[in-house]
């Protein structure tokens, strides 16, 4: 069974650090996925406007009203995140506003930035195109004309009924650095890829420092460059044969690495919308320092980051955001202030 481990956020709020994602739900499926994950005991739910399946979300949230005895509002953690075309001052609360429309909610528990990276504001238009991009998957246009300090002075300003807390994702030391310096006021969450071949420990440093919760995203990798993903890797594999022997039960990759990043008081939101493996990804294991250690190996010859917009999103962004080797050609960098 889960654990229900939880961690308080510097905005006071308690959040179960084993959450469900949404990101790649196709329609048709997330509705029922919130709904199994809301049955099986999840309450932390991670939704986006940029994964466009928030109105279905809202139906799975209305079915566990209704089917799940005793189920309300306040018992779940909603994050939902700021798309890049709402970057400027004047939009970042109506972007709020239709979120909780689709949602059909009166509040988020937390707020992000979704990225540092700005798109110009095009309506509902959610990638608005370079024109006579030679690329045959295209190329989505880049705002150079707002910078991160002025979103993030825009996100503090949301009302709290609306939004109880905000945050980022995707953001560097620099981009934390630089609207914490600009305004004062630090993160609740900074929403990360993290994985046992990222596991980002500078990053991780910093945070703890400053107070900022981390949640990993794409916990497991993810199929953007057709590698296998992570809970086949030997190592993982080991442990979960170790943790099957020891304890009787059917291990999984699934469940090592979703022990692991919890470890240090992080937290992971893992997606699906099979209902078994919702359930299953919710018993929870705890690791030894053997196992710990073991992992961290993995990245002695290196790490691997699977989320690099200009390297693999289609259409291709051209903006440089982690100062990886592959995205230096980017034409756009982060504007800081």
């Amino acid at each position: 069974m889960s654990l229900r481990k939880t961690v308080t956020l510097n905005s006071g709020q308690k959040l179960l650090t084993l959450g469900y994602g949404t990101w790649q739900s196709a329609p048709g499926e997330v509705s029922v996925g919130v709904f199994e994950a809301l049955k099986a005991g999840y309450r932390h739910l991670d939704l986006a406007k940029i994964y466009e399946n928030q109105k279905e979300v809202a139906q799975g949230l209305k079915k566990a009203y209704a089917e799940i005895p005793g189920l309300k509002r306040e018992d779940i953690f909603i994050t939902s995140k700021l798309w890049n075309t709402d970057h400027h001052a004047e939009h970042v609360e109506a972007a709020l506003d239709d979120t909780l429309a689709e949602l059909d909610l009166e509040y988020l528990d937390l707020y992000l930035v979704h990225w540092p990276s700005a798109f110009p504001y095009a309506g509902g238009n959610l990638f608005p195109m370079v024109e006579g991009e030679f690329r045959p998957e295209g190329e989505v246009a880049i705002d150079d004309s707002v910078s991160i300090v002025e979103t993030w002075k825009a996100m503090l300003k949301l009302p709290k009924s609306k939004a109880r807390a905000v945050g980022v994702s995707n953001h560097t030391i620099e981009h934390l650095e630089t609207i914490i310096k600009a305004t004062g006021v630090v993160p609740a969450v900074n929403q990360v890829e993290r994985h046992p071949m990222l596991p980002q420990p500078d990053l991780v440093k910093y945070c703890k420092e400053k107070g900022i919760h981390i949640t990993a995203y794409s916990a497991f990798g993810n199929n953007a460059y057709g590698k296998p993903l992570l809970i086949t890797r030997p190592e993982i594999t080991a442990i979960a044969e170790k943790h099957s022997k020891s304890t009787g039960k059917k291990i999984t990759g699934a469940h090592v690495i979703l022990a692991w990043s919890q470890v240090g008081g992080h937290s992971v939101i893992p997606k699906s919308v099979t209902p078994s493996r919702i359930a299953d990804n919710f018993q929870e294991i705890e690791l030894d320092d053997e196992d710990v250690k073991a992992i961290e190996k993995m990245t002695e010859k290196g790490y691997e980051r699977f989320n690099v917009p200009y390297l693999c999103n289609k259409p291709r962004w051209d903006v440089e955001i982690f100062g990886e080797e592959g995205e230096k050609p980017a034409t756009h960098k982060i504007v800081l202030a």
